[in-house]
């Protein structure tokens, strides 16, 4: 595997590394207003990729159940079920839970945050909404 210049990674055959096409296809649809057809998320997608290459990867993510799609002419259009910070916090809490010692993967993350983020873990942890400046806990009991 090589790390390009835009930050993606290539496989040594030149092709995108596994799960590149598919957070690509996902934040094409986190930034459209609605739901996209294959042809639109193709055209969101940098580079040339064939139709049928955006059409397997939208197929994939609905199969998972990352995507809803409804009728629109002769295809679909798709819309992810998830925003992109509840698809984040669920990857990250599979993560989690997949370590061994929780303590310890919670401790090294919280020493590796930028001062920002701690306080903004600190306000929202108080109760505090950070981005509000409210007192609400954004669901939270």
């Amino acid at each position: 595997m090589e790390e390009r210049e835009d930050g993606g990674a290539r496989e040594a055959s030149g092709r995108r590394a596994r799960g590149e096409l598919e957070s690509g296809v996902l934040a094409a649809l986190w930034a459209a207003d609605g739901p996209l057809t294959t042809g639109q998320v193709r055209e969101a997608l940098p580079g040339d990729l064939a139709y049928t290459t955006v059409l397997t990867i939208l197929s994939r993510l609905y199969g998972k159940k990352m995507l809803v799609r409804h009728r629109e002419g002769r295809g679909y259009a798709y819309a992810p079920v998830r925003d992109e910070a509840s698809h984040t916090a669920q990857r990250m809490r599979s993560l989690l839970e997949s370590g061994s010692d929780r303590e310890a993967v919670l401790a090294r993350f919280v020493s590796e945050l930028s001062a920002e983020d701690e306080q903004v873990l600190h306000q929202i942890l108080s109760g505090h909404d950070a981005r509000s400046g409210d007192g609400r806990s954004g669901g939270r009991a």
